[in-house]
């Protein structure tokens, strides 16, 4: 009998197979392992349709949980459009001291470099010691032993003795070339010995030398590296006292009824109220003296800027995501509504604000750009206003009315439908002349190769920046105008481009930094583009700008200048000047010691 041993791994299974010949042997265990296969191969088929299925309900479960997770956020969407003025009411009121700069130098001390090992001197290898010399031969050793015979006769005697004699001179002569040998390998170890020393001694001053070296240079490191976080916290700690200082006069000029710095703060006290980011942020206000009226341009939503759908839902049958819309009928009636609550709640925000009761009368006027269906062309028009005195106002529950019928308890005029867009002539209008334009003086003429304007004055550089921009946009007919200092709204000048494209209102901002500039300039830089309605915000410094600066202003009308891009626009109008940063800190420091 033949035999065949066959197994399948998969099945786990084994078999011997019995054949009279080979080929019937053989001819069994092939049908076997086709068996087998075949087994396997339904068994692999079930698992995979089984994991397919699992997978199917994973997917759709994953797809069904995106689908409650977007809803939840439409959900929420809609709910902070509805409770736009529940959501005012229960912020905490905005103070001068919002306005202060409170923040912590976070910076971390520089830690001293790790100092580098002293290394250990090594032991020297042991100091060969010298051997003992052999014995040199006594001659009682090699004494001749003479029998009776050998006194009977002297021939035998005496050969006796020479041979003795012999014995002792060849035994002295191997003592002599053993302790000769043993004093040369001695001296030979010795020396290499003292070599060895020597080279230890080398090697251990050549790696101390080293050590210290690189010592002497960690603390040169870590004494420069002092030395600017210490001009970093002395510099953040005098823009703080600034901003503060600044802060505080104008807060006492607000409190004698100075015109800008009310209006200057009532502008932080919108720019600081949230709004959904759809929402445009802007306004536009004016403060009289006298009769203590703040007028108020407010650019107000239009419906694009509402949630077009409020459901999002998972068809398993279709693997397919589905939006439930808004309503039309919806969307109308919460687009009024909130445009209402925003009127409302900007009442409320200024004059809760408003510690020293300097507002009398506020009147507002709610603007709105949009596209004339009629026409296609862009249109920007006031479409309610309304004005209320301060007694009335803090009279009214805000927390309990209706706030379309509050709107008209104020007398505020309005179309009936505020979807419809219609325009109205506002109660109130602000003169737009903007008094915080100073007049400018030259300085690009007397720049030179030696004028380092990060250690230009602050005045000088905010006039060079204009003067440089009103060169730029004067080949388009455009103009620049520079603002007056600390009450500038973070505006240092303005440009007025008219080309139709890419022209418009330009704010510009100047930072004579000699550090790298944080993505927080830039963020204010943004919050005034919104609140100045400017088409764009450029700001220039003589420093650099971190990676997070140019994150966020990435696809936003922002642009950013650097010091080197600074010099190249001058060179670009013949100016020639130099920023050395370096140079500018010291000067700083000399300053302030």
């Amino acid at each position: 009998m033949w035999e065949v041993r066959v197994k399948h791994d998969g099945l786990k299974a084994y078999r011997v197979v019995r054949g009279v010949t080979q080929q019937e042997a053989e001819l069994k265990a092939r049908l076997q392992v086709e068996s087998w296969n075949e087994r396997w191969a339904i068994r692999l088929a079930a698992q995979k349709a089984k994991q397919e299925k699992l997978q199917v309900s994973w997917d759709i479960e994953a797809n069904k949980r995106t689908a409650r997770n977007r809803t939840a956020e439409l959900e929420g969407q809609l709910n902070a459009l509805e409770t736009i003025l529940t959501a005012g009411l229960q912020q905490d009121p905005f103070r001068w001291s919002n306005l202060t700069n409170t923040t912590v130098f976070t910076q971390l001390r520089p830690s001293p470099l790790v100092a580098p090992i002293k290394p250990v001197k090594p032991n020297h290898p042991a100091e060969p010691k010298k051997s003992d010399l052999p014995k040199e031969p006594h001659p009682g050793e090699y004494a001749p032993q003479l029998s009776v015979l050998d006194h009977i006769f002297s021939s035998r005697r005496i050969r006796k003795m020479n041979q003795a004699e012999t014995k002792l001179e060849e035994a002295r002569a191997i003592w002599r070339a053993k302790a000769s040998q043993q004093e040369r390998e001695f001296e030979e170890a010795r020396a290499k010995w003292i070599a060895e020393c020597a080279a230890i001694e080398d090697s251990h001053h050549r790696l101390v030398a080293s050590c210290e070296e690189s010592h002497r240079a960690n603390l040169l490191v870590y004494a420069a590296r002092i030395t600017e976080w210490e001009h970093a916290k002395e510099e953040h700690r005098a823009n703080q006292k600034n901003i503060n200082a600044q802060v505080k006069a104008l807060r006492e000029e607000y409190k004698a009824v100075d015109t800008s710095a009310a209006e200057y703060f009532f502008a932080e006290v919108l720019n600081h109220s949230t709004y959904p980011e759809s929402f445009p942020k802007g306004s536009t206000l004016s403060f009289n003296q006298s009769s203590g009226v703040l007028i108020v341009d407010f650019e107000l939503p239009n419906q694009s800027a509402f949630p077009a759908i409020k459901e999002v839902k998972y068809v398993a049958t279709r693997k397919q995501f589905h939006e439930v819309p808004i309503s039309d009928s919806w969307l109308k009636k919460t687009y009024d509504e909130v445009l209402y609550q925003i009127t409302l709640r900007t009442f409320h925000e200024l004059y809760i604000a408003d510690e020293s009761e300097v507002l009398k009368s506020i009147v507002f006027n709610g603007w709105v750009q949009s596209i004339d269906k009629a026409t296609g062309i862009e249109t920007h028009g006031c479409i309610l206003s309304v004005q209320a005195e301060r007694e009335e106002f803090l009279q009214i529950n805000l927390s309990q009315v209706e706030p379309r019928a509050c709107f008209r308890k104020l007398k505020g005029v309005a179309s009936s439908k505020l979807t419809e867009l219609t325009p109205i002539r506002p109660i109130l209008t602000i003169n737009k002349e903007d008094h915080r334009f100073v007049e400018g003086y030259a300085v690009a003429d007397t720049l030179d190769d030696r004028t380092n304007l990060a250690a230009m004055d602050w005045l000088d550089f905010e006039n060079l920046i204009r003067e440089l921009f009103e060169e730029e946009f004067s080949k388009n007919g455009g103009e620049v105008k520079i603002t007056q200092a600390s009450r500038d709204g973070g505006v240092d000048a303005i440009a007025f481009d008219p080309d139709p494209i890419r022209g418009g209102k330009i704010v510009i901002q100047a930072k004579r930094y000699t550090n790298v500039v944080g993505v927080a300039a830039v963020r204010d830089l943004y919050g005034t583009v919104h609140n100045e309605g400017a088409n764009k915000g450029i700001l220039v410094t003589t420093a650099t700008y971190g990676p997070d600066a140019y994150e966020f202003a990435k696809d936003k009308p922002l642009t950013l200048l650097s010091g080197g891009e600074l010099l190249s626009l001058l060179a670009t109008h013949g100016h020639r000047a130099k920023i050395d940063l370096q140079e500018a800190k010291a000067l700083y420091l000399s300053q302030h010691n």
